[in-house]
């Protein structure tokens, strides 16, 4: 996963970084693992990968969003009926020009499902196939704008949150994994990887047990639980102070949520330069992948579904606070 965290920031750290690149990186990863393996029987159709990038405009510019669906031997796209799990990367943009150059922070998240990509591909080339689909989203923005932020400065975004959770949420998706990197904040004085409660239709359910035991196998160590609230969760623009973006894509779909954190010791701004560490994005995208491994034949859950049918049945759904109607933003 290290490899392919290197050469994702490669192409990342430049002015011209855009969804072409990155997509035409991603097709060779699958192309050359495909060579590696000639005369292999049983390999996989690569014509069944997809790899698409999409742009969209925005008040402040536009980014390229680029998609990449690989698909599993007992997938829907199989006729299967194995579980698809969604792994998206989260940010404002991977530079901030004129203003800082070089890769900025707030990349992290692209840089790790990008690279779980290629590793995903890489597998599938060769011949290690997943039962689940998996769909991996991000965004490739070099010079997105920046905003103040307390404790420190946020990276801003050139389309809206509205607009990323409508380009990176599929309604094919079961669960959801949201990469960010999530530094500037004194909540958890950590530097690695860490993950918050589950969210599903506007309620902060449990950590996952499962999501715990590979977080725990991925770093090596006690596992770090990103403490989120409820206006965390509630949609962007509406006034009220939120960690990140982190768990945004929770507002969009009806599928459970989870953040995956990229997180420092210190209050790191986002906009910052030299900030990115590239062991700890690459533990962030084996955590995706292994998940995304375990979902995929059944051996993990995001939640307990009889425990949360109980909470709405003894209080009520909570999908008012998905609501995006008349907020701006």
């Amino acid at each position: 996963m290290l490899k392919h965290v290197l050469e994702v920031v490669e192409l990342l750290d430049r002015p011209q970084a855009d969804g072409a690149l990155l997509a035409g990186h991603l097709r060779s990863v699958l192309e050359n693992s495909r060579a590696q393996a000639a005369g292999t029987d049983g390999l996989p159709d690569l014509s069944r990968v997809e790899v698409s990038v999409t742009r969209v405009e925005g008040a402040a510019g536009g980014t390229d969003f680029v998609k990449v669906t690989v698909p599993g031997s007992r997938g829907r796209l199989s006729g299967g009926s194995a579980p698809t799990l969604g792994i998206l990367g989260r940010l404002g943009g991977v530079g901030a020009r004129p203003e800082r150059v070089g890769l900025v922070s707030d990349a992290d998240g692209a840089v790790a499902a990008l690279a779980a990509a290629a590793k995903l591909l890489d597998m599938y080339g060769r011949g290690d196939v997943l039962e689940g689909d998996v769909v991996l989203s991000t965004h490739v923005c070099p010079d997105a704008p920046t905003r103040p932020h307390d404790p420190v400065p946020f990276m801003d975004s050139p389309v809206s949150v509205l607009d990323c959770n409508r380009a990176e949420i599929d309604p094919a998706m079961d669960a959801v994994v949201s990469i960010d990197t999530t530094k500037g904040n004194r909540l958890l004085n950590h530097r690695g990887i860490a993950l918050s409660p589950t969210v599903k239709q506007g309620w902060i359910l449990r950590v996952s047990d499962d999501l715990l035991g590979i977080l725990e196998t991925v770093t090596g160590e006690a596992a770090h639980v990103l403490p989120i609230t409820t206006q965390d969760i509630t949609p962007y623009g509406n006034g009220v102070h939120h960690i990140n973006s982190i768990m945004q894509p929770c507002v969009a779909t009806d599928a459970p949520v989870v953040g995956l954190a990229v997180t420092a010791a210190s209050a790191v701004a986002g906009c910052a330069t030299g900030a990115s560490h590239e062991s700890d994005i690459a533990a962030a995208g084996r955590f995706a992948l292994e998940a995304a491994k375990e979902f995929g034949r059944g051996a993990t859950r995001f939640h307990d579904a009889a425990e949360f049918a109980r909470l709405v049945d003894l209080y009520g759904p909570m999908t008012r606070l998905q609501a995006t109607e008349d907020i701006a933003g």
